[in-house]
């Protein structure tokens, strides 16, 4: 009797599991540096009785994500055009000049323009996949009609500021990396009025989610708290 209890209690328990209900989301690793964690808190005290399921991918891979229905939600910098998908822009992020600590940049009061970097090797992240913050870079440079003498390509951020602290070249960044603290490595503030990083929230077209309209509301209060525009 004593084992059949057991195994009623773990048929409950599982049946319990599957009922629960899920909410998935993907992101883009750089928008852990802005207020998702503070999100991500504020949703699991609220939504206790929700499974909470986090996945990190590039932006391409939550389109493909959302389609087959891996994930309900996804936080990533790049807008794709695609009639499946519905974008939310959550906010435009202002970018950063992320310098070695000893440039002579530094020097200068104010915010640096792109024609002070102009000179510079330039860092860029991610090299794959494509198109990325990288093409976002690159085309902030185009339209001014500026070359930087070098361009290094590497995967991840964390090998561009290493890379920054050499002294190998800068590196252009959401202001919200600062957050980030890198030896070596110091943050000055853009001076151009399209030198910024989209946060955007990508839902399939047509999704009635609760969880969604939720997460929305709890996004909105929080930028309203601190004085940050919705969409802008």
């Amino acid at each position: 009797m004593l084992e059949r209890v057991e195994e009623m209690k773990a048929i409950t328990q599982r049946l319990h599991e599957v009922e629960r209900p899920r909410f998935r989301i993907g992101f883009v690793p750089s928008v852990l540096y802005t207020r998702l964690p503070e999100l991500i808190r504020s949703y699991l005290a609220a939504r206790p009785a929700v499974e909470l399921l986090l996945l990190e991918l590039t932006t391409l891979e939550q389109i493909a994500a959302l389609k087959e229905g891996r994930i309900d939600a996804g936080y990533g910098r790049i807008s794709f055009d695609d009639p499946a998908i519905e974008r939310t822009l959550l906010r435009n992020e202002r970018l950063a000049a992320a310098l070695p600590s000893e440039h002579s940049l530094l020097a200068r009061a104010g915010r640096l323009r792109l024609d002070d970097l102009a000179s510079e090797p330039l860092v860029l992240y991610p090299k794959a996949p494509r198109p990325s913050h990288a093409d976002q870079v690159l085309t902030l440079f185009r339209e001014r009609g500026l070359k930087p003498p070098a361009v290094y390509e590497v995967r991840e951020l964390q090998t561009a500021l290493g890379l920054v602290a050499a002294e190998v070249g800068v590196c252009l960044v959401p202001v919200s990396v600062e957050r980030l603290r890198r030896d070596n490595v110091v943050y000055r503030p853009l001076d151009e009025e399209k030198a910024v990083s989209p946060i955007i929230m990508n839902t399939r077209k047509g999704d009635k989610s609760p969880e969604i309209a939720f997460t929305i509301k709890l996004i909105r209060e929080m930028y309203r708290k601190e004085g940050i525009a919705f969409g802008v």
